[in-house]
């Protein structure tokens, strides 16, 4: 017997309801409390969210009982990062279920481009990806949106910091005109609104939390060094404080080389690197054991600034300012 949870009121379907508590969903965040109920009825959303309010539930909900409901209807999703990509990807794995027969594709550069055609031979009806793999898809013509109907952007401010807008406006030439858009964002600069007037129609806006202030809960400070201070007080930060730590690194020659510098201070530091330049498989091995703690620090470049679920993180460091 189906518990019954604050996720009854949006009229899910008994799949999603039974999906949700495998998943131990119960109530719903502000932001999905938002957004789920205007996307079910087809419409258009504009949302400000930021990492940690549930938002990829939000669409990820509204966006499974679609396809579950549409038989012919197929689903894109564009996220600037592989490892956002990862997240996003698991998790619609679990709210269709083990039984679902609903194929996907996850489609992001550093992975075999071989195996990716075998899932897109499948025919899939969700597709989840970063927009540089997509347009190589696109450019083989080994991907076909031709009835992609429900479209979502997921960190579009970081898409568009990271160069994507020419992509971007490539793949929607390969997109219905006819089809629900859900676009989120943590922060809303002028090119975000411009890109929602022009590719969403009529949308809804909706905004759960500050996307200028900090959450309550975080104590920010600000240390002035010189360049040659900076590992020196950087060690005796680390030696104070307990806890997972993310160590933000401009360059990703700069966060091989801290890692390994902490590595062999002799203070009995465990730290790895993660950055652009690594095989997906490294990538996906270094996230693995930082979620699984067998390491304390993550050193990063801005590649893991957005999105992931770390939830035993608790103290994030800029070592040097990002570009």
């Amino acid at each position: 017997m189906t518990t019954i949870t604050k996720f009854d009121q949006f009229g899910l379907s008994a799949g999603m309801l039974a999906s949700l508590e495998r998943m131990d969903y119960t109530t719903p965040t502000p932001v999905q409390a938002q957004a789920i109920p205007l996307a079910l009825k087809g419409r258009d959303i504009m949302g400000s969210a930021q990492t940690g309010t549930g938002k990829t539930a939000a669409f990820a909900i509204p966006l499974v009982e679609h396809l579950l409901k549409n038989p012919t209807s197929t689903a894109l999703v564009l996220t600037p990062t592989r490892e956002l990509g990862k997240q996003i990807m698991d998790i619609m794995h679990q709210l269709l279920g083990p039984k679902s027969g609903i194929k996907t594709a996850f489609l992001i550069g550093g992975a075999p481009m071989n195996k990716q055609m075998d899932m897109l031979r499948k025919n899939p009806r969700l597709v989840v990806g970063t927009p540089g793999r997509i347009n190589d898809h696109l450019e083989r013509r080994t991907v076909n949106f031709d009835k992609t109907d429900f479209l979502v952007l997921d960190e579009t401010d970081r898409m568009l910091d990271m160069g994507f807008s020419v992509q971007l406006d490539r793949i929607f030439k390969f997109l219905p005109n006819k089809r629900q858009t859900l676009m989120f964002s943590a922060t809303l600069p002028k090119n975000i609104v411009n890109l929602s007037q022009q590719y969403l129609h009529n949308p809804e806006r909706i905004a759960v939390g500050s996307t200028v202030t900090p959450s309550k809960n975080i104590n920010q400070v600000i240390v002035k060094l010189t360049e040659e201070q900076k590992f020196g007080v950087l060690v005796e930060q680390l030696e104070a404080r307990k806890g997972s730590v993310v160590i933000f690194v401009k360059t990703k020659y700069g966060t091989e080389r801290l890692a390994k510098r902490l590595k062999g201070n002799n203070s009995g530091f465990t730290a790895e690197a993660i950055h652009g330049d690594l095989k997906q498989n490294r990538r996906d091995r270094v996230i693995r054991d930082y979620r699984a703690q067998k390491y304390r620090i993550l050193v990063a470049t801005d590649v893991v600034a957005r999105g992931l679920d770390v939830p035993h993180i608790e103290h994030m460091i800029n070592y040097d300012f990002q570009q």
